[in-house]
């Protein structure tokens, strides 16, 4: 990060050393510090992070790097959002990294933390490189912020359960695992389509009319899987809904599902088609199971998901 910031109230750390001071002092004075990893261009999603860190710590810590080491080379590093200035007035309202990152792993040099056999399914399975980018990174932040909880999104959710694995698999004392929290997706209130920064691409009307039938489509496989119908028959219900959307826009926007798809959040296996709800929860009252899903609309890529069961087991508290 360059060490030319704009004007602002909240303290600025452009460098590990003048950050690690800071935490000295918080340390001395047994101050507990939030932490929220943002790659920028912040919306109320983030805000809805730091509001929670604000209510729960005595000092709070954000930090933004879009970092390279989790697109491949083909998505969309060079356009993705730059804001700072208008990020640091948002956070008023209410770089710390050394080389070797890149985009391309062949060229990629140093150490690299990998979270083995749970970074290839779901999310894993369209961008192959991208947990061993954000573990690396947040592995990172993590022993450069020390903090004492960190918050991230449900939206990401098999981000933030590898995360919590990662945190007790390393025997991280800051954040110890149960203090990784993850927070429930935030919406728009009018579409509830979940907030991300790549909604930036969207076009209005691809904003208000399509991409909300990601989430329809997971809620009416939701309702299908509460109605005892197989996990197979719940994927085709959230696939109609999609495919309703694509007739009704006529191909002024095109559509396509990346994937749709119910996962045991133990370990990531895909839920067998012929399973139902019953079967599922048969050893295990309110055993979750992660519903989820990625969509194109245009050049954009949505995700979303919804936990299914009892979503505390994972880390999300409302």
């Amino acid at each position: 990060m360059s060490t030319e910031l704009p004007p602002s109230s909240i303290p600025l750390f452009p460098t590990v050393a003048k950050y690690r001071e800071w935490r000295q002092k918080a340390f001395e004075e047994n101050k507990s510090v939030g932490f929220v990893a943002t790659m920028g261009a912040l919306h109320e999603g983030h805000l809805s992070l730091v509001r929670r860190s604000l209510a729960q710590n005595d000092l709070t810590v954000l930090s933004i790097f879009v970092n390279p080491a989790q697109f491949a080379p083909h998505e969309d590093l060079a356009t993705y959002p730059r804001t700072l200035p208008g990020d640091l007035a948002l956070l008023e309202a209410l770089a710390m990294y050394p080389g070797g990152i890149t985009q391309d792993v062949r060229a990629q040099t140093g150490t690299f933390v990998e979270v083995k056999g749970f970074g290839h399914q779901m999310e894993g399975a369209s961008r192959p490189t991208f947990f061993r980018g954000v573990a690396t990174v947040v592995t990172k932040l993590f022993n450069a912020v020390q903090p004492t909880r960190a918050y991230f999104g449900q939206k990401d959710i098999q981000q933030a359960v590898l995360l919590r694995r990662l945190a007790q698999d390393l025997l991280l004392s800051h954040p110890e695992p149960r203090n990784v929290v993850i927070v429930p997706t935030a919406r728009d209130p009018h579409t509830s389509l979940a907030l991300s920064s790549r909604n930036a691409y969207l076009a209005p009307y691809e904003r208000e009319n399509v991409a909300p039938a990601l989430y329809a489509a997971l809620c009416a496989a939701e309702a299908a899987w509460g109605a005892g119908k197989p996990k197979a028959d719940c994927v085709g219900c959230a696939r109609a809904v999609v495919a309703a959307k694509e007739e009704e826009v006529g191909g002024a926007v095109e559509i396509r599902f990346d994937y749709i798809e119910m996962n045991d959040p133990e370990t990531f296996d895909v839920v067998p088609d012929r399973v139902t709800r019953r079967e599922w929860e048969q050893e295990d009252a309110e055993r979750p199971v992660i519903l989820s899903g990625a969509m194109w609309v245009g050049k954009t890529r949505l995700i979303d998901n919804i936990v299914l069961g009892d979503k505390s087991r994972l880390g999300i508290v409302d």
